[in-house]
């Protein structure tokens, strides 16, 4: 299927490590032009550079969870690309702990940049002729677990945020969707440290999935690409749960 991407102009959050790499990625393959930021200037640098290849692709030092900068970041790409037509809000603060710290983080971070994003791209969103907004959230927004608290609670909101969005939006040709992954694995990743440092729960959570093992980025991915394509063009208001079968909760 032709995802009709090439020649887009994408903006991803996080797009160093995990996830939001393989997004990154999977963008530039499709021909897409993409700009994407993190906070740290080393990673940031070698991720542009180990992805020049594959495109026309930016990288930029950002910390999300500062309003002025991520604004900014957002009008420079725009004049850079020469306008938008997808945003991609990936970066999470991974605060799961109970504690005031992490629930203002999980704010601010998680929901607060979504926002944030969304308001500095909707007015080069709006002259686009295919305005995709997509929103990681995760399975742990969906139901009960683990994560419960302020990650969940957070992620959770995320999810109500962007199907507010789509109704809002529909009428400018705008679609909005979120995408909430299970259980994914990458080395460096949340998994891969509690693998280290608690094989009692990552053994556990292995055996919660029905496919026997846990997700990787691309095939995180490869649902965030079709969804923010043209070749989804009815689709806006979903909450996609990509986790192998892992929630017990049917979604109506």
């Amino acid at each position: 299927m032709d995802l009709q991407l090439t020649g887009k102009r994408v903006l991803v959050t996080g797009g160093t490590r995990g996830i939001g790499r393989a997004i990154v990625a999977g963008f530039l393959d499709e021909g897409a032009a993409v700009g994407f930021c993190a906070r740290n200037p080393e990673d940031t640098s070698a991720a542009q550079q180990a992805l020049s290849d594959r495109g026309h692709v930016t990288g930029t030092v950002v910390d999300v969870g500062d309003a002025a900068a991520l604004e900014a970041w957002v009008e420079r790409s725009a004049q850079d690309l020469g306008g938008l037509d997808v945003v991609v809000a990936n970066v999470s603060a991974l605060a799961i702990p109970d504690t005031e710290e992490n629930w203002l983080a999980s704010l601010n971070v998680d929901l607060m940049h979504t926002v944030r994003l969304v308001r500095a791209a909707m007015p080069h969103l709006e002259r686009s002729d295919a305005a995709s907004i997509i929103a990681i959230s995760s399975v742990s927004g969906r139901e009960s677990d683990f994560a419960s608290g302020p990650y969940g609670t957070a992620k959770t909101a995320i999810v109500g945020y962007i199907h507010g969005l789509a109704m809002q939006l529909a009428a400018k040709g705008i679609r909005a969707n979120t995408v909430s992954p299970g259980n994914t694995y990458f080395e460096g990743g949340v998994w891969s440290s509690i693998e280290a440092g608690d094989p009692d729960l990552f053994n556990a959570a292995v055996e919660l999935n029905p496919t026997g093992h846990m997700g990787t980025c691309e095939e995180i991915a490869r649902p965030v690409l079709f969804l923010a394509s043209p070749a989804a063009s009815r689709v806006s208001g979903a909450n996609l749960v990509v986790d192998g079968a892992l929630t017990r909760g049917i979604q109506l």
